[in-house]
């Protein structure tokens, strides 16, 4: 009789694993496809999302990502760029900053630029809001790396921004353990569509703050 209960337990246990693994795998898949799409559309803004720059020069995953910018400028499908993306732990510049002096020494007008800052994927949307709004922009021309291209367009989404999505295909990122990048998307998208992704981010935010020595 006492193997009835345990079995059903089992049971339920097997079918909630099996639809978590179901779960996360169509996340990859939508991930995925999404890296792969690049929108057609006309939009107000530009939004390139950060990442890491050197003493003051774009790293060449940032440069991608500008390059695939001002291709984008260059051809008129936006009037507006708008850079993100703050500075790590011992950089003097910040990402954004960065972005936006390479962009106005390729001939993009000063004026036109928008500079946000931030830490993670919330964040870059989120500094860079209330200027979009501030000039009424509410479409954007994501770019970012095709793995990031999803939760990029999501987090704008939740924001209040209409996103068409750009994926940089000649990323340097990707020759590199391109296997871990998609892992990382598949677990963070699938845990953020739960729990909200402004939530995951403070989340994240107050872990990695917990490693930061006081007084740094």
């Amino acid at each position: 009789m006492i193997f009835g209960p345990i079995k059903l337990i089992l049971r339920i246990l097997s079918a909630l694993m099996t639809l978590v693994v179901l779960y996360f795998a169509i996340t990859f898949v939508q991930i995925w496809l999404r890296g792969h799409e690049h929108s057609t559309a006309k939009a107000q803004a530009i939004l390139v999302y950060g990442t890491t720059e050197n003493n003051g020069t774009p790293s060449p995953e940032l440069t991608a990502r500008l390059n695939q910018a001002l291709t984008l400028y260059r051809e008129g499908r936006a009037p507006w760029i708008a850079v993100t993306g703050g500075r790590r732990p011992g950089d003097v510049y910040t990402e954004a900053g960065v972005s936006l002096t390479y962009l106005e020494d390729h001939g993009v007008t000063p004026s036109r630029i928008l500079e946000g800052s931030g830490n993670d994927t919330w964040q870059n949307v989120a500094t860079v809001l209330p200027l979009l709004k501030k000039h009424d922009l509410k479409t954007v021309i994501t770019v970012t790396d095709p793995f990031h291209e999803y939760r990029a367009m999501a987090i704008a989404s939740a924001q209040g921004l209409t996103p068409y999505p750009s994926p940089v295909p000649n990323s340097p990122t990707i020759k590199h353990s391109l296997w871990r990048y998609y892992l990382k998307e598949t677990l963070e998208v699938g845990v953020g569509r739960v729990v909200g992704y402004g939530r995951l981010s403070s989340w994240t935010t107050t872990a990695s703050n917990a490693h930061v020595p006081s007084g740094t």
